[in-house]
This record gives structure tokens, C-alpha cells and sequence, in this order.
């Protein structure tokens, strides 16, 4: 992911935003706000022929304690006209080399209860459910349950 594909990565991310099951944010962040929360050498993007954003993946450290320097929060977005061809796939695999080419341990994501295809999708590519968050925020005035999953790595740690 480079800084011309900014456009694309926040309009997969606004399609988000507005299915409402992807996600507690209800605004699509600047560009600048979105790269500063994410680690730059963990960002991946899925183009079309066409070199349009089909999906995106990065990660963000889950604290500032050096204990925890090997351990990070992913975030897969994938174009709805790009579901079921692999897209979340690819990014994810992409994500985990990276991550543990890097020494880092373990990834974990948090999912909406309701989203069976994220949760599909985690799972397949080696993450487990450590347990369910239960109303832990809401988002349009409703409570939400998010799954949380990580992914251990079997070669760092």
C-alpha cells in the first residue's frame, strides 16, 4: 500500500462504515488520521485490472508497552463487488508473513458477533476465538458483542 492508493483504501473503508457491521466508526477518518494509527510496514492493498482498490489490510500495535511489542490489531476490508474471489485471503496471508517476518508473536482482531464471513475468514487462516467482549460499545445507539480472535504465530515467539 502506497499513499496513491489513499482514495481507494478510504472508499473500501466508508463502505464499511455504512453496512454497518464492519465497524464502530460512523465517519470515514482523513487520510492522516488513518496513517498514523496504522504501522506502515504491515499495509496491504488488493487493485483491480484496472489498479482500483478492491481490499485493504494493515495492522495497528495494541499498545505502547513494550511487552506487547509483538503483538498487534488487524483490520481486513474487502470491497463488497469483491467478496467470495479471495480477496480477504490473500490480504491476510499477506499480513501474517509480514508480521511475523517482523518477529511479531500474535495478531488478534476484534469482529462483530454478527459478521459470519469475517469470522469465517479469520478462521480459516489460523485464528481462534478467544472469547466474546459482550456489549461492549454501540453504534447507532445499539449494543454490540465483538468476537475477539487472534492468531498465534508457530514460528515466532
Amino acid at each position: 500500500m502506497t499513499p496513491e492508493h489513499a482514495r481507494g483504501v478510504l472508499d473500501v473503508f466508508d463502505e464499511g462504515v455504512r453496512a454497518g457491521n464492519a465497524t464502530f466508526e460512523t465517519r470515514v477518518p482523513t487520510w492522516d488520521e488513518w496513517d498514523a494509527r496504522h504501522a506502515a510496514e504491515h499495509r496491504f492493498v488488493v487493485l483491480d485490472e484496472g489498479g482500483v482498490v478492491l481490499g485493504w489490510a494493515a495492522v495497528a500495535p495494541v499498545s505502547s508497552r513494550a511487552a506487547y511489542a509483538g503483538v498487534v490489531e488487524l483490520s481486513v476490508y474487502v470491497a463488497a463487488r469483491a467478496h467470495g474471489r479471495g480477496v480477504g485471503g490473500a490480504l491476510v496471508r499477506a499480513v501474517v508473513a509480514s508480521t511475523e517476518a517482523a518477529g511479531i508473536w500474535t495478531v488478534q482482531s476484534g469482529v462483530f458477533r454478527e459478521n459470519d464471513a469475517s469470522l469465517a475468514l479469520h478462521e480459516r487462516h489460523g485464528f481462534r476465538v478467544v472469547g466474546v467482549r459482550e456489549r461492549i460499545g454501540r453504534r447507532d445507539g445499539v449494543w454490540r458483542d465483538v468476537v475477539l480472535l487472534e492468531r498465534r504465530s508457530p514460528v515466532v515467539g
